[in-house]
């Protein structure tokens, strides 16, 4: 049991590490690639609603599984303790690598992109590193510290957001385009191919269940899990309908189909060349804050997993202000491990489907210990139980068959890793 005085992440900074954990990469790099298939707005802007509501009924069903099992490590933690630990670890493994430092990996890289038109010259790869190293060395120095920048650079994102959603909205220049769906649009939104682009809308989406990871943290996590959550979830899933249409709005769409910078290019329409560099600037600091709240979560999965591991103890150690320096350092590792050997697209690809398969398959727990622990208490229960869990798990699990069927090199990727995990297990767990 965690101490109370170790409380220290008000609801206001556990919702911003929602909130920056969600607006990062996704909504500014995924338009490009979801475009590719699908060339209406209803259906695009039907992706970033039916995403937001997988959401928020993901977050209802976290919300209450980490209420009533209120301890750090997200899910490793509660499928290891309401299924089994071998499933635990291989979360848990799954959410440190591609759950948390790739992530803040595609971050950094879309800051680097961003930064390229100011700066031409600037190489991708080293830029991102220099992120990387920067955030870790700000979060495993000084905590407070790093509390203040998280929840400061979350101001400044969502402020910048909302100036350039305003200023799109009443924009003179537009793309004629409109809202009323078709006939073809409806058959689309049931296709394949609407299917497997929601796991771009998902990785966009992921991070919802960010103050989970962190519970042990939390100052009333019976009560402030679940706000941190329901409303860093709103607010994102207003600002992403917003922001896609917006991008949409201002910018015609064959200059945006298969791009990475959908936020420069729709400045360029917006403010001119000259401002769009600006704009770039500011969504390139943005991506800052993403990649900031990655890497306060991430070293506290890998902490929790040295806590239940003799073998891997080591990665549990803190310093005097509790931060779990050496879980850190592995993390760092990871990172540039990922910088070096992947492209964007890719990590992108299999993250989303690898986060898609075990937040479905931690939902599903949620059924389990409901029948295996009736008498639990339960600070929150889940709204609308059993259906609005019921719906996250046909959906996803619905995205997964395409994705699998369409996508299969990089699923596969995902189920491998996810295969060495288990394996890894067994080599690993703790002596009996």
């Amino acid at each position: 049991m965690i101490h109370k005085s170790n409380r220290h992440l008000t609801v206001i900074t556990a919702t911003s590490l929602v909130i920056a954990s969600m607006i990062g990469t996704g909504v500014f790099t995924s338009l490009g690639f979801q475009l590719m298939d699908i060339r209406s707005v209803f259906v695009i802007i039907m992706l970033w609603v039916v995403g937001g509501v997988l959401s928020l009924f993901g977050a209802l069903s976290y919300s209450e599984l980490a209420a009533a099992l209120p301890r750090s490590g997200g899910e490793y933690y509660l499928l290891s303790r309401i299924i089994h630990p071998s499933i635990g670890f291989v979360a848990g493994i799954v959410s440190a690598t591609v759950g948390f430092s790739a992530p803040a990996v595609l971050a950094a890289i879309a800051f680097a992109n961003y930064f390229a038109p100011l700066f031409p010259s600037i190489n991708i790869t080293v830029t991102a590193l220099i992120i990387v190293l920067c955030v870790n060395i700000l979060h495993s120095t000084k905590l407070s510290t790093g509390k203040l920048f998280q929840e400061w650079t979350t101001i400044f994102k969502i402020v910048l957001i909302l100036i350039f959603i305003v200023i799109g909205l009443f924009s003179t220049e537009h793309q004629p385009i409109s809202l009323i769906p078709t006939r073809y649009d409806f058959k689309l939104i049931i296709s394949p191919e609407f299917a497997v682009n929601l796991v771009w809308v998902s990785y966009a989406y992921a991070g919802w269940n960010s103050s989970v990871y962190v519970v042990g943290e939390i100052v009333h996590p019976e009560k402030n899990i679940f706000r941190s959550i329901f409303f860093g979830t709103m607010i994102v899933t207003l600002l992403y309908i917003m922001l896609n249409y917006v991008f949409l709005y201002v910018t015609p769409m064959d200059q945006l189909i298969g791009k990475v910078e959908v936020g420069y290019l729709s400045g360029v329409h917006l403010f001119g060349e000259k401002f769009a560099t600006v704009l770039s600037l500011c969504i390139g600091l943005m991506l800052i804050s993403t990649v900031s709240s990655y890497v306060y979560i991430g070293p506290r999965i890998i902490q929790a997993i040295g806590k239940d591991y003799d073998r891997l103890s080591i990665l549990s150690k803190t310093d005097s202000q509790g931060i779990p320096l050496n879980a850190f350092f592995l993390q760092l590792f990871i990172s540039i491990v990922f910088v070096i050997t992947s492209t964007f697209e890719e990590v992108l690809l299999y993250t989303g489907i690898t986060l898609i398969i075990t937040s479905t398959i931690t939902v599903c727990s949620l059924f389990y210990l409901r029948y295996k622990e009736p008498e639990l208490v339960r600070p929150y229960i889940v709204w609308g139980y059993p259906w609005t869990s019921l719906i996250f798990v046909l959906l996803n699990s619905w995205v997964l068959y395409y994705t699998f069927r369409l996508q299969t090199f990089e699923s596969l990727i995902g189920l491998g890793l996810m295969a060495i995990s288990f394996g890894l297990f067994f080599i690993i767990k703790k002596d009996k």
